[in-house]
């Protein structure tokens, strides 16, 4: 080319950045080293008291609740693909509850039967159990609701914090001792923290279980899908004395270091899509400890909903969620797209 016939480009060297991600390979160059993987996710299974339960849950496409004899037919092939670690809620229909959650951890609950089922035929499988007793307290809340009366405030029941975080320590424990590996408070209690803390330490167990704590878990209206599956809706009132206002970024910043400072060993935000800022503010705040999101129901029904009606594709909109939170800084995602992740990233893999 000639210095006559060279035209000077009109557009500064610093603005040219298409070249630098043109290729499928360049593409992947550009997330800053952070890829998903198998071993990100963990799958959210419920588990029911039918022991040979296989219940289609009409709100969570392709979900079910499942009984403890299912449990090795369905797992074991999601095993094979590299599934890695599940969280198990218990959906006791036919138990008795009582105000004070007792099902929860008794010997015959679903969760534990599943956890020393699964510790024989799995044992490198990552076991999560979700602590709460909202599923088997007959008030349908997450805690004890207090005897006294709270003037100035309701004519409503109010919860008894100190009563509540002593409850969930019991359950917490008694998950641990039946061989799960991880304990997820997901109550929001005051205090609930440094309780399961010192419960699993007292039972000589805080070397041998993971706290992963539900730090900023925020009054969502995406959970109603769950409350299905696990037939957890409150009998009365709302959680929102209890989980976090959804603009309170201040207040969720103050519940992920009391959690920190309290001992806990991940710490979680959740839903995840609406407050990636949070997850962001995790990892930026706390950068020694892992950041989980769960993609939770309402999440995961709207993605599948819009698939549906043909607004976009089902994998390509699940990606494009999925990676937005590895992006604001999740190492861990509890997502119901983990069994179709298990063969997409194959074939991501497979088609580079």
């Amino acid at each position: 080319m000639s210095a006559e016939s060279f035209r000077a480009p009109r557009l500064e060297v610093s603005s040219i950045l298409q070249g630098g991600y043109h290729h499928p390979t360049l593409r992947q160059m550009q997330n800053n080293g952070r890829n998903l993987t198998k071993s990100m996710f963990i799958y959210p299974i419920f588990i029911s008291d039918d022991p040979d339960a296989e219940e289609v849950i009409s709100s969570l496409p392709g979900q079910k609740r499942w009984g403890v004899n299912k449990l090795e037919g369905f797992l074991g092939p999601l095993i094979r693909k590299g599934l890695k670690g599940v969280i198990l809620f218990g959906v006791p229909m036919k138990m008795n509850k009582d105000p004070r959650g007792s099902p929860a951890d008794d010997p015959s609950t679903p969760v534990i039967l599943a956890l020393e089922l699964l510790s024989k035929l799995y044992p490198k499988l990552l076991l999560v159990t979700d602590v709460c007793i909202c599923e088997y307290t007959s008030t349908g809340h997450c805690g004890i609701l207090s005897s006294l009366p709270a003037p100035g405030h309701s004519n409503q029941p109010t919860l008894d914090a100190e009563a509540s975080a002593q409850r969930i320590a019991e359950v917490a424990v008694a998950y641990a001792k039946a061989g799960a590996h991880v304990v997820a408070p997901s109550d929001m209690m005051d205090g609930r923290i440094k309780a399961i803390k010192q419960g699993l330490m007292h039972a000589g167990l805080a070397n041998r279980c993971a706290l992963m704590s539900y730090s900023a878990k925020f009054a969502s209206g995406l959970y109603g899908p769950f409350r299905e599956a696990a037939g957890s809706a409150p009998s009365f009132g709302n959680r929102k004395c209890y989980q976090l206002p959804p603009n309170a970024r201040g207040l969720a910043r103050r519940a992920l270091t009391r959690d920190a400072n309290e001992g806990a060993d991940m710490l979680m935000v959740k839903p995840a899509l609406p407050y990636l800022d949070i997850i962001s503010d995790s990892a930026t705040m706390f950068p020694d400890l892992p950041v989980a999101c769960y993609q939770v129901s309402g999440e995961y029904a709207m993605v599948y909903a819009g698939a549906e009606k043909g607004i976009y594709d089902l994998k390509e909109m699940a990606f494009e969620t999925t990676e937005s939170m590895v992006r604001a800084g999740a190492s861990i995602i509890l997502s119901y797209f983990t069994p179709q992740f298990l063969d997409w990233l194959d074939e991501e893999r497979t088609n580079v």
